[in-house]
């Protein structure tokens, strides 16, 4: 269950994300690579979302037991990650914040996207394009951080990003601090080692393309569509679309509410519910959220 305290959404002027990460649980139902919303409600302090539980562990757990991941392993999640950014792209949605944290393995050892709170909808962008700065700094696309408008392409980067860390096990672009690192992203050419293979090489070099337009993924790029990209030769998109692949790893779990495949610092946190001490603060919340709020108790199956 995730729990959002009211006060420190408006704070943080999160409100709109808050609604927006809803409306894109709430479309889970119709793609099995998204992670699902069950309900939500809330009290007068925080907001509940009931989430499922995929207790395959995440892949930045997974990519530390192995240091990287072999290209069959890396083509099958690049591939199930695909058709789920490409499903939002559909619904008019950036995700903006792709990376091995947020990408969750079930208990079978299939993909969900998880965390959709820097999603951005068509509604709440300007022509069709974003502007605000946000993301992960090793993921962040060239022209967020030149200051651009920008499309959906920034997910296709953040992929190219995922690819090479599953790959090469290891960031492709490094800096000893912002800075240093948003320069990399802007000026450096990545490294590929002697041993990566030549398909891996080049559809890493399509997706660092640091043109939006032509970049793979996008419908300039000369190369085509990513899914016809030779990296993905022999792959049957239907099957994936339906899941009705096997996973090249199938991660141990010991029962349902099995925590194991979880760092042991996240799950060992204890979970505080504090209140809002300031009652000024607290009224005020109830009526800026007003009849909005309620939205939230709704149940997602039946919107």
């Amino acid at each position: 269950m995730k729990c959002l305290k009211k006060d420190v959404i408006l704070e943080d002027d999160d409100t709109e994300c808050t609604f927006i990460e809803r409306k894109v649980l709430i479309l889970s139902g119709e793609c099995p690579f998204l992670c699902k919303l069950f309900a939500c409600f809330q009290s007068n302090e925080y907001l509940f979302f009931v989430m499922q539980y995929l207790n395959g562990g995440d892949l930045m757990y997974h990519i530390q037991q192995v240091k990287r991941f072999d290209e069959n392993r890396t083509r099958f999640y690049t591939c199930e990650i695909i058709c789920a950014l490409q499903f939002l792209h559909t619904k008019n949605i950036i995700y903006r914040d792709l990376k091995l944290d947020n990408i969750l393995l079930d208990n079978d050892g299939h993909v969900h996207l998880a965390d959709f709170g820097m999603c951005k909808t068509e509604a709440n962008r300007e022509n069709g394009m974003a502007s605000t700065f946000c993301g992960t700094p090793d993921y962040i696309a060239p022209e967020i951080i030149k200051g651009q408008l920008y499309n959906q392409a920034v997910d296709f980067w953040s992929l190219g990003v995922l690819m090479y860390e599953m790959l090469i096990g290891q960031s492709p672009f490094h800096g000893d601090g912002e800075d240093e690192l948003f320069d990399a992203i802007l000026n450096e050419r990545p490294y590929f080692p002697k041993w990566i293979g030549k398909e891996s090489a080049k559809i890493l070099s399509a997706l660092f393309d640091r043109n939006p337009n032509t970049r793979l993924g996008m419908p300039e790029c000369p190369d085509g569509p990513i899914r016809q990209h030779s990296f993905f030769r022999g792959v049957d998109w239907k099957k994936f679309e339906t899941r009705q692949t096997i996973p090249p790893f199938k991660p141990l779990v010991k029962s349902a509410d099995d925590t194991s495949n979880f760092d042991d610092d996240f799950t060992q946190e204890k979970a505080l519910l504090t209140p809002i001490q300031d009652k000024h603060l607290l009224a005020s919340i109830v009526s800026f959220l007003g009849e909005r709020g309620k939205l939230m108790e709704l149940n997602p199956q039946s919107d």
